[in-house]
């Protein structure tokens, strides 16, 4: 592969056999991600395997799980994740909710997805400024401490991810973009 078709900055990687079943059974492809993480297998599936035990701990739907990846991903700018979870979140919540939510639009969400979704954005923003107020925010929408660390851990998770992929440089996937409903396409106008 030359420089000009490659997924990342990095050399393109063999996807094990699972991170190659796991993409196909998502989203009918292998994804430039998982050709970039190739390279470390161990540490892709060790850094999701902590993202889905602290979704459990939180006692996260996919729904909510959706609201955090896009809120978390749209703060930094990350095209990747937007695209991917703006369309997952689209097909349990809709086009429009999801294209709000990427925008920063929380308005047609619940009062706790409104919460889940500051709170993903101020710490993505600036973990140094957030306050005892956001996080009294997560508490009156029944969420005890535990859960708001494992809500937390989640979405720096998320964070890490994606900082990875953007920096290597991995590209979105076209299917991605061509999957994305027209209200998630337009809203990411940012990242590669």
């Amino acid at each position: 592969m030359t420089t000009t078709e490659s997924t990342s900055f990095l050399a393109t990687g063999e996807p094990t056999d699972s991170m190659r079943d796991h993409d196909v059974e998502q989203v009918g492809h292998v994804m430039n991600l998982s050709r970039t993480w190739a390279h470390l297998p161990t540490l892709h599936t060790g850094l999701f395997d902590v993202m889905a035990r602290a979704a459990k701990a939180a006692s996260l739907t996919f729904r909510q799980r959706g609201v955090l990846v896009v809120a978390c991903a749209s703060t930094l700018g990350d095209s990747y994740c937007s695209l991917v979870w703006g369309t997952k979140l689209a097909k349990v919540a809709g086009g429009e909710v999801a294209g709000g939510v990427l925008r920063g639009d929380d308005g047609p969400l619940d009062q706790t997805e409104q919460a889940l979704a500051r709170w993903a954005r101020t710490m993505t923003r600036d973990p140094n400024a957030t306050s005892p107020g956001d996080v009294h925010e997560l508490r009156d929408v029944g969420y005890d401490d535990a859960q708001i660390l494992a809500i937390t851990v989640f979405v720096a998770l998320r964070a890490a991810f994606a900082t990875v992929n953007d920096a290597l440089g991995v590209r979105p996937d076209p299917q991605a973009r061509e999957a994305a409903p027209e209200a998630v396409r337009d809203a990411v106008t940012y990242g590669r």
